[in-house]
């Protein structure tokens, strides 16, 4: 009989190699999905208004927001929006197709001046919706505030209306 002197693998070794590999695997997706949920959900542009009002409006900056917008929301929190911004000019047109309360309507053209305004635009739970707009003049931007906002503050076309990215 022949004694080795070498001592022999263990199993064990390579089995435990491959647990780490897949705990630190395991740690990367849980540390990359915590980062993905703590990055801000979008841009923040805040509106200033000719009489000094401010409001805080939420990009709508997917095809997703472009397309549904305020939908499926409870309400609106105060001097808060949603501010469309189209790649280009255009007679740009907005249904409230699935939103549960009314808005008022702004669109403003490339040099943030206001063009047309909608009051009270009533929410519509289903097909078929009014349309809003065209406006009598291409607009790049569209704000939706709250019912009442734009007489509450005044909004006639030709207001210069002041955007600020919040950061």
């Amino acid at each position: 009989m022949v004694e080795s002197s070498v001592p022999s693998q263990s199993t064990s070794t390579p089995k435990r190699s491959r647990i780490y590999v897949l705990m630190a695997l395991a740690l990367l997706l849980i540390v990359g999905s915590w980062l993905m949920t703590q990055q801000k959900e979008g841009a923040t542009i805040i509106v200033t208004f000719p009489g000094g009002k401010q409001i805080e409006t939420e990009v709508a900056d997917t095809p997703e927001k472009l397309l549904f917008g305020l939908a499926f929301r409870e309400a609106l929190p105060p001097d808060w929006g949603m501010l469309y911004i189209f790649e280009s000019s255009g007679r740009h047109r907005l249904r409230t197709k699935g939103f549960t309360f009314p808005v008022d309507m702004v669109w403003a053209d490339e040099s943030r001046h206001v063009v047309y305004v909608v009051e009270g635009a009533a929410p519509c739970p289903q097909d078929p919706c009014p349309v809003f707009g065209p406006p009598p003049e291409d607009v790049r931007y569209v704000i939706q505030t709250a019912a009442g906002f734009v007489k509450q503050e005044g909004v006639i076309p030709g207001m210069e209306l002041k955007f600020t990215l919040r950061l």
